[in-house]
């Protein structure tokens, strides 16, 4: 099992390119299973998940011609798909795996999906997913852990519908939208969510020969088609990674161009950055960020919310950011239940935060030493990475297994900016 071990004190400079978006991708790679002729996807970022949800669809019969370590590019032909069964075995590490279900009932009528796992950030039921394709005509039964849906007797497409959902999910829009593409009829979502990842989705679709209206925003009209085509699409760059990389120039001080990087897609963490101290400026290229480090920064509350609020996914990345700046600041966490479980490792480094229901208290301008800390979650990990970074001493950072999940490479990309990092095989005992 791999680890991190990084040697905090030093500052960041020189520029990086920021990858395909891992939200992005990944429903992305499931469209392709709408059409049974050639999709190419390019700017995928090289992650765990991404090769796992290459391998759910590979199993079921998908071609894939991989590229994505030398040139991140890939093409898909689902036109010989045959299994219409997403294994209990490959989907119980990704919750996004769910994202086949929408696809597989709408162009073959049937779909067996085991239910999903991932990160243990909280309840993420699929219950939005189930309710919105049987207001399309499915016939839906969970049993033995997994959702087997199919088409009523005698019928050949879902049929459009009005669906309305209980609450915002994003995955949950994605499996809704993909499905309603070759549904019989008009289908309306309301409350979508509006990430530019849906977004990111809705226009492959499109090229794909969908008809999709009002992506971005909280109601989506998409008219079926009878079938989709192949298509080459290029996968949106990742704003978590952004802001990831934002968060730890802020923290570490230094001067680094986020190549591929977009501010608009941002703008509520750009806002609390700038507000903290740090330059962030668009350029025709990406975002350029400079920081004089933590001393020069000023803690900044604030309250996740979808999206376009604070993104629940730099809730901890930020708050490492607030840990070592001067000033006592509060965050709320309305998304997830159980997504403070990095400030026991963060307190590990000499964090003084307290956590109370939803609530995150930090005491800021604390002075962190290098501690073993050990990631619990995907964006867990890189808030521990960031806190690293300006840690006196050195930090071993363990299940970096979860960092592998989102990030492309980022031990490679920050020691391109002169952070000292590297991975090493864990020692057994």
């Amino acid at each position: 099992m791999d680890q991190l071990l990084i040697t905090g004190g030093q500052p960041l400079n020189g520029s990086i390119h920021i990858a395909g978006a891992k939200n992005a991708t990944l429903p992305e790679l499931c469209a392709a299973l709408l059409t049974a002729q050639p999709v190419t996807l390019e700017n995928v970022p090289a992650l765990q998940d991404v090769r796992t949800m290459l391998k759910l669809i590979a199993s079921m019969g998908v071609h894939v011609q991989d590229d994505v370590a030398s040139s991140n590019a890939l093409t898909l032909h689902a036109g010989g798909l045959d299994k219409t069964e997403a294994h209990y075995d490959l989907v119980k590490t990704m919750r996004a795996s769910i994202l086949v279900l929408g696809p597989l009932l709408a162009r073959f009528g049937k779909a067996r999906v085991s239910l999903p796992g991932g990160c243990a950030i909280g309840s993420r039921p699929v219950d939005q997913h189930i309710k919105g394709l049987e207001a399309m005509g499915a016939v839906i039964e969970v049993a033995h852990g997994y959702i087997e849906a199919s088409l009523p007797v005698g019928q050949t497409r879902l049929t459009g519908a009005h669906i309305t959902t209980d609450m915002v999910t994003v995955t949950g829009t994605e499996n809704l939208m993909m499905a309603a593409a070759l549904a019989d009829g008009v289908t309306v979502l309301d409350n979508a969510a509006q990430e530019p990842e849906i977004t990111d989705l809705a226009e492959m679709l499109i090229k794909m020969g969908a008809r999709i209206e009002g992506h971005g925003t909280s109601r989506i009209r998409i008219e079926g088609v009878a079938s989709l085509n192949g298509c080459s699409h290029a996968v949106v760059a990742d704003r978590i990674e952004t802001g990831t990389f934002l968060c730890a120039v802020a923290v570490a001080g230094g001067d680094v161009h986020l190549h591929n990087a977009r501010a608009g897609h941002l703008d509520a963490v750009i806002d609390k950055l700038r507000e903290a101290g740090v330059s962030v400026e668009s350029t025709e290229t990406g975002l350029h960020v400079k920081s004089a480090g933590a001393s020069s920064l000023k803690a900044q509350s604030f309250r996740t919310t979808e999206y376009p609020g604070f993104p629940t996914d730099m809730q901890a990345q930020f708050m490492a950011l607030n840990v070592v700046a001067p000033g006592s600041s509060t965050v709320v966490e309305t998304i997830f239940e159980n997504r403070y479980m990095h400030v026991q490792e963060m307190q590990r480094l000499g964090a003084r935060i307290t956590v109370e229901g939803k609530t995150a208290v930090i005491d800021g301008g604390a002075t962190l030493s290098g501690a073993h800390v050990m990631a619990t979650d995907l964006r867990a990990s890189a808030s521990l990475v960031i806190a690293a970074l300006v840690a006196d001493g050195e930090t071993t950072v363990e299940r970096v297994y979860h960092l592998d999940r989102g990030y492309d490479r980022m031990e490679v990309k920050l020691q391109s900016l002169g952070a000292h990092i590297q991975r090493v095989s864990a020692k057994p005992n």
